[in-house]
């Protein structure tokens, strides 16, 4: 009986990580991405690693877009990485929120960042190694649902959300942007 072989990932938040958070983008025209997330993500992507986005995206609960307007930005955002021969292994999210939400989103879930359930069901559905995979992201939830899915490699961002000591307390290393995300990761 074979032994298979599990991959690795970069798990990224989307605003603020993977593009300029101007709060509820929803819209390819208003989405902006990061200086440097193509050239990072193709350097990761090459070297092996799966690009997987896990996203709250509250906004959807609150009633600002749909989760249509989400997947219709969602698969423009996919094309733009693949025009740059990167291909997204998937994308999750959760449009819940536990008090701000109309009734359908209004819950506590097991998706919504600081829980792990987005980065769960990822390693689940794509056969993913916790111990090699990296998490990028802007705040101190995406920080906690990594600690919580035991992704060993936790990377804070100051591109995005302000953050406070508790935050980088969670995280292995704090940088800029993804594009200062090191090298030594390739490997």
């Amino acid at each position: 009986m074979s032994v298979i072989e599990k991959n690795k990932a970069l798990f990224l938040d989307r605003d603020g990580v993977v593009n300029i958070d101007h709060g509820y983008v929803y819209q390819s025209e208003k989405f902006e991405f990061i200086d440097g997330v193509f050239s990072t993500c193709k350097a990761f992507y090459d070297a092996g690693y799966k690009i997987i986005i896990v996203t709250n995206q509250s906004g959807i609960g609150r009633g600002y877009y749909t989760e249509d307007d989400f997947l219709t930005v969602t698969q423009w955002m996919k094309t733009q990485f693949s025009k740059h021969n990167i291909k997204i292994t998937d994308v999750y999210f959760c449009p819940h929120h536990p008090k701000k939400a109309m009734a359908q989103y209004l819950k506590q879930c097991q998706c919504r960042k600081p829980a792990p359930g987005m980065l769960l069901q990822a390693m689940q559905e794509h056969n993913i190694d916790p111990s090699s995979s990296i998490m990028v992201g802007d705040k101190l939830s995406d920080m906690q649902a990594a600690q919580k899915a035991a992704i060993s490699t936790r990377v804070l961002v100051r591109s995005g959300q302000k953050f406070d000591e508790s935050a980088k307390q969670y995280a292995d290393l704090v940088i800029d942007s993804i594009n200062d995300l090191p090298a030594h990761y390739l490997v």
